[in-house]
């Protein structure tokens, strides 16, 4: 009786002892599943902060790429990229749940889409705004030299016209004359029977001269280089002119004759010269000698 009673006991203490080893048993393996969930929390945590780290570094990239191109959006573009910088900081102080950052950065990517779309159609515009300044530029450079050289090539033709326009006087003759009573003249060679001296000369057709009354300048210089005659002077700009006498001649742009008299007395005897001017341009020369 007391061997089943001492078995009966220790079949107790058996069965208690089992059941206290799979209890500790069933803890021990809660504990470890416990303990591998929070480290599986804590790696997921970790691998989702990196992501989103990673992701806010690549938007910040963005943002400083966009910047250094100084658009007039810089501004702009510096607030977000701000606002960017700020929410890595809170990021790298955070150890929990970071669910909140990622609905940050999914709204901070959204903006940096706008702003950067924003910023690409504002380089295209500046891109096309300075091919057409450009464009304009050569425009106004080609503009440039073209009326430069129309203007020389007006300068040109004008120097031409002008130079054209120059009356051409020929067939210039001086000679001596004695003057009769009945008013004839007759032509001589001595000094001391000269009255009067005659002064010819042609004027050539020219159809591009303009026509009208023409003056002409008359000089006429004796063998002592004195001039013969009025002895006016007249100024054309720098230069002077001491003349015999002036003829004014209407011309039609045909073939005119001039004779023109200068009277005096006591001729000296010599080689006189005579000048024909136009203003201040020599247009012909002769002389004739008296003895």
């Amino acid at each position: 009786m007391e061997n089943q009673k001492s078995n009966s006991n220790l079949k107790a203490i058996v069965i208690v002892l089992l059941l206290l080893l799979l209890g500790s048993l069933g803890y021990i393996f809660k504990m470890s599943t416990d303990a591998e969930i929070v480290r599986t929390e804590l790696k997921t945590t970790l691998t989702e902060k990196e992501s989103v780290m990673k992701d806010l570094q690549e938007l910040k990239a963005t943002y400083d790429a966009a910047i250094a191109e100084n658009t007039s959006m810089s501004e702009e573009l510096i607030k977000e990229r701000d606002k960017v910088v700020a929410l890595m900081a809170d990021l790298k102080k955070s150890n929990g749940d970071v669910s909140k950052f990622k609905s940050q950065l999914t709204a901070l990517q959204n903006n940096m889409k706008v702003l950067i779309a924003e910023n690409d159609n504002l380089k295209k515009q500046n891109v096309t705004l300075t091919v057409q300044r450009d464009s304009t530029r050569v425009v106004l450079v080609e503009s440039k030299k073209a009326n430069e050289v129309l203007t020389s090539q007006n300068s040109e033709l004008a120097k031409t016209v002008e130079k054209g326009s120059i009356l051409t006087v020929l067939n210039t003759k001086g000679a001596a004359y004695k003057v009769r009573s009945s008013g004839k003249q007759i032509e001589t060679d001595k000094a001391s029977r000269a009255d009067i001296l005659k002064v010819s000369f042609t004027i050539a057709e020219n159809k591009i001269a303009k026509s009208g009354t023409k003056m002409f300048y008359v000089q006429v210089i004796d063998s002592e280089n004195n001039v013969v005659g009025e002895k006016k002077v007249e100024n054309f700009g720098t230069k002077s002119l001491t003349y015999s006498f002036t003829t004014n001649v209407k011309y039609d742009n045909k073939t005119v004759d001039v004779t023109e008299d200068l009277a005096g007395s006591k001729f000296a005897k010599g080689t006189y010269t005579v000048n024909v001017f136009d203003k201040a341009e020599l247009v012909s020369r002769t002389s004739f000698s008296l003895r």
